[in-house]
């Protein structure tokens, strides 16, 4: 109760009028950040895409074997889209998972990040 007090007359005794404020607000003001624009151009046309992937493509020595490993890419992709899709359905498996996941991330941080002994031996 005391240091709400305390912040509000701080708010309400402050030193500045509306017209300190308003020239505050319209000095000029140094910056320390400096951006500039590249002048190379890296954009890349669609001709130029096009020929680098056909180089790539000619580059690769066992096509069927890409070709296979690509394809089990994109079912292993979809089958875990499915599983997490059903996992997703039961309607308390998603909370359950969540506070396992906080669970963890709590003893992550107690364990790894929060003392300095730990920090040092690491």
């Amino acid at each position: 109760m005391l240091v709400l007090v305390s912040i509000s007359r701080v708010f309400s005794e402050n030193s500045f009028g509306s017209d300190d404020l308003a020239e505050l607000a319209d000095a000029p003001r140094p910056s320390l950040l400096r951006v500039k624009a590249a002048s190379d151009d890296t954009s890349a046309s669609g001709d130029e895409i096009i020929e680098d992937l056909k180089g790539k493509w000619e580059a690769i020595e066992d096509k069927p074997t890409f070709l296979l490993y690509s394809g089990g890419a994109v079912v292993a992709l979809w089958l875990t889209t499915v599983v997490v899709g059903a996992i997703n359905s039961v309607p308390l498996l998603p909370k359950l998972l969540e506070l396992v996941g906080l669970g963890y991330t709590g003893w992550f941080v107690y364990r790894y990040l929060l003392f300095k002994v730990y920090q040092c031996l690491n």
